[in-house]
């Protein structure tokens, strides 16, 4: 009996999702490194690259929380815009301290992730062409306010502990004797807070439950007596204040705050969760999953980068890994619903 089910805990193991991406993630760091040595330089390769990694991991779960009801948020790239954009005038205008602007700007995400979620659960109409029109018009009322509250088209005033939080890693903070890695930024705390909450609300609050029931089955979840309109609008304010923070953390690595922050936000957003278990038709989500997933995506940019790939290749690469997650989770909800049918 014994033997049984410590076998049957190597096959589980075996066939999670996210050991494989652990392996590749391995595979590619020894691979590319053996290629190019200075990919194992912190300073100039390792810290910018966790860096980005942070970044995406929480524009991954800021689509992860709206895929978790079933539903997609094309928007997410201009939800982050503007919740900089918030961030920015509380910054630029308003003279508030970094911490303070952080939160104004998360508000202003997740306030405009709830009314993307009103606008779907009291019209019906798909979350596709609800965000997609979120976007268009986000896009026109983000450059219009910066047209006309700055002269340079960015807010650039900032605050104490901005550039320590977009230059020091780890390293430079210590408790006692002990002190971080010198090759991981202090952004990456950020993504590390989200994803513990994230992770949290998924698998032990009461809310996360009813959104995962409500991906997998929204009839069903409404006839349980799950508030499911409610769930959907928690799900894209949660979407957007994720988004929110994504825009901030560019913003801060890049110095200031601009439109055009979020612009490349989309893609990344869904490679990190399909690649990492998140199902796109709902009910299943998968926190560390959408890290790893994000890992291997950055890993293969930086590395091919580094070999002297063109921009053109990248773009091939990138798309071709989001097609193959996307075979891959069409697959796996095949089987589910196979395995459900017997």
């Amino acid at each position: 009996m014994t033997t049984d089910r410590s076998v049957v805990t190597r096959t589980r193991l075996l066939a999670d999702q996210r050991v494989g991406l652990v392996l590749l993630v391995v595979v590619l760091v020894i691979v590319f490194g053996a290629i190019r040595p200075q990919f194992y330089d912190e300073q100039f390769v390792i810290f910018p690259l966790l860096r980005d990694i942070a970044t995406l991991t929480v524009v991954g779960l800021a689509q992860l929380a709206v895929l978790s009801i079933g539903h997609l948020n094309i928007a997410v790239g201009r939800m982050a815009a503007f919740g900089a954009m918030f961030t920015g005038i509380g910054f630029d205008i308003w003279n508030l301290p970094l911490y303070a602007g952080m939160v104004v700007g998360l508000l202003a995400g997740a306030a405009i992730g709830a009314l993307t979620g009103l606008i779907i659960t009291a019209s019906g109409v798909n979350s596709f062409v609800v965000t997609l029109a979120m976007d268009f018009a986000l896009l026109g009322l983000v450059s219009l306010v910066y047209s006309e509250l700055t002269e340079a088209a960015a807010f650039t005033t900032k605050p104490p502990g901005m550039q320590e939080l977009r230059q020091y890693s780890l390293a430079d903070v210590c408790v006692g004797p002990i002190c971080g890695s010198s090759a991981i930024p202090q952004l990456a705390i950020f993504a590390v807070i989200a994803m513990l909450l994230v992770g949290y609300l998924f698998s032990r609050a009461r809310m996360g439950r009813e959104m995962l029931m409500v991906g997998a089955n929204p009839i069903a979840a409404e006839l349980s007596g799950i508030p499911v309109k409610r769930r959907i609008v928690g799900a894209h304010a949660l979407s957007g204040a994720l988004a929110a923070l994504a825009g901030f953390m560019l913003a801060v690595t890049g110095g200031s705050f601009t439109a055009g922050i979020g612009a490349e936000f989309m893609l990344p957003s869904f490679l990190g969760p399909v690649l990492g278990g998140t199902l796109l038709t709902g009910g299943a989500v998968s926190v560390l999953g959408t890290l790893l997933g994000t890992s291997l995506t950055q890993i293969v940019r930086q590395g091919l980068t580094l070999v002297g790939a063109s921009v053109q290749s990248l773009s091939i690469w990138l798309g071709a890994i989001l097609l193959a997650a996307l075979s891959v989770d069409r697959i796996r909800h095949a089987v589910t619903e196979r395995r459900a049918s017997r």
